[in-house]
């Protein structure tokens, strides 16, 4: 089993899911606003719960590829949000993915924060090199998340994916290993040298 440890910011923690977080998961995903910009079409109920469980088993398969962490506000456990991180099998590389947050959630504006705890997360614990991440091209809020996390604009791929009958520009950012881990803040040196105490312990 390949468990993350929570990893705490300011203002957000990012966690594991958990099983109770089902009725936030489904909310977010069969909401047809919130993902309206995703890479991945509204879903129905059902099919929100076989996602859901699909998440669920993502620490029993081993490698690890696949992490969708829940969002949470620093001082509250409850789901308001989502992120994920997908480790591509070639080079040494992830994606950010699927990041979504409630609309009254505490932690909502903080998801370039949630961003920067999980590519913390990739750059020391998982030893990555490059971290990349994208948006639709015409969501143009989504530039300064993606700043703000530290990555860099990269490139625009035409109609990379296909959702609600139409195709879509993406607009890619990266960071590099090398150059992102000098201007982490506290939160992110202390996930960068997580797996440092471990192997010393």
């Amino acid at each position: 089993m390949s468990h993350v440890p929570e990893l705490c910011g300011e203002r957000v923690r990012v966690r594991e899911l958990r099983a109770r977080d089902h009725q936030v998961y489904e909310r977010l995903f069969t909401h047809s606003m919130l993902t309206q910009y995703l890479g991945v079409d509204r879903m129905d109920p059902r099919r929100a719960q076989d996602a859901f469980a699909q998440c669920l088993a993502q620490p029993h398969i081993q490698p690890r590829r696949k992490y969708t962490f829940a969002v949470c506000a620093a001082d509250d456990d409850t789901m308001a949000g989502t992120i994920g991180l997908l480790v591509e099998d070639y080079g040494s590389n992830a994606m950010l993915t699927g990041l979504v947050m409630l609309p009254d959630a505490p932690a909502l504006g903080g998801g370039f924060e949630a961003g920067r705890l999980v590519m913390a997360y990739a750059f020391g614990p998982l030893g990555l090199h490059r971290v990349w991440a994208g948006h639709r091209a015409d969501h143009t809020r989504m530039r300064g998340v993606m700043l703000a996390a530290g990555l860099k604009p990269e490139a625009t791929l035409r109609h990379l994916f296909h959702t609600q009958e139409a195709w879509h520009d993406v607009t890619t950012y990266s960071a590099l290993a090398p150059e992102w881990t000098p201007q982490a803040g506290v939160a992110e040196q202390a996930v960068l040298n997580a797996h440092k105490a471990l192997q010393t312990a």
